[in-house]
């Protein structure tokens, strides 16, 4: 679906009168599973904040740089939360580069998302390995049931489970905390706990006032924004064993010369990519 037309298929529950999250986190991205609505909206959003679309992209590039992390950990199985729109180097194909045995059970609640990944999946997946579930990260024993139950994952064995540029859309309040401290007593030892966060917390002033005015504009949409500080984002990974250098901006962690173009133009001024991300494993 290129700029300017429509999809003729449009999933069962999906509101083409509001923008969404997910479908315009794609557009940002460069997608194309994204309708008129979100398009405008995604442009509107970056007239106040022209740096979201490099904050997002950024955000990509830790998740792969993440999975690779975990890979060199010995982690061979993915429970990517809040997955989104299926877009270039989903984590199953990055892991497969690594490990063509390594597993991956895709989340969304997003009709759209969960609809694009299950076509991917059917035309580039094995159904062995991979799998992707129409549920909600608030509701973790539904979620949990169903994605044991694919036969994709061990729960026995260490899994990563991935919450990449999600938590930012449960303000505090909203149970994010309380289910994430669920799945860590459900993620079998070993496991890593990998998230990113937006926030409007300790940036540049510049910055800081840009976020406030996006903030106001995600109340449109059917997903608003709320931003927690550095310490309610490590909070999350409390009783578990940091990955070094613990919670910090988007461009220092573990940057590399794979997935890191983006990321690395913050290197002198971290703070200016408003996003803070994290990695932990349970002992």
């Amino acid at each position: 679906m290129s700029e300017g037309t429509e999809s003729a298929y449009v999933p069962k529950g999906v509101d083409l009168e509001k923008p969404n999250a997910a479908r315009t986190y794609d557009w940002y991205l460069g997608g194309t599973t994204n309708w008129a609505v979100d398009r405008e909206f995604g442009k509107q959003v970056l007239q106040v904040m022209p740096s979201l679309q490099k904050v997002v992209r950024a955000n990509r590039e830790f998740l792969r740089r993440a999975v690779r992390y975990c890979m060199a950990q010995g982690v061979r199985q993915f429970l990517d939360i809040g997955s989104g729109v299926p877009t270039v180097r989903n984590v199953h194909e990055v892991a497969d580069e690594l490990d063509p045995n390594s597993r991956c059970v895709y989340v969304d609640n997003e009709p759209v998302a969960v609809a694009h990944g299950r076509v991917l999946l059917e035309r580039h997946g094995d159904p062995k390995r991979h799998a992707m579930l129409n549920a909600d990260l608030l509701n973790v024993e539904d979620l949990w049931e169903q994605a044991m139950g694919t036969g994709v994952l061990d729960p026995d064995e260490p899994i990563a489970m991935l919450i990449v540029a999600v938590l930012h859309f449960m303000p505090p309040g909203e149970g994010a905390e309380e289910a994430v401290a669920r799945y860590k007593d459900l993620l079998p030892r070993g496991s890593y706990l990998v998230a990113s966060h937006a926030t409007n917390h300790d940036v540049p002033a510049d910055r800081a006032a840009e976020a406030a005015v996006a903030e106001e504009q995600y109340k449109r949409a059917n997903t608003p924004i709320g931003f927690r500080t550095r310490d309610q984002f490590s909070a999350f990974f409390e009783g578990w064993e940091p990955v070094d250098p613990g919670v910090v901006w988007v461009p220092e962690w573990h940057l590399d010369d794979i997935d890191s173009e983006v990321a690395s133009e913050w290197a002198d001024n971290p703070s200016e990519s408003c996003c803070f991300v994290g990695a932990a494993r349970k002992p």
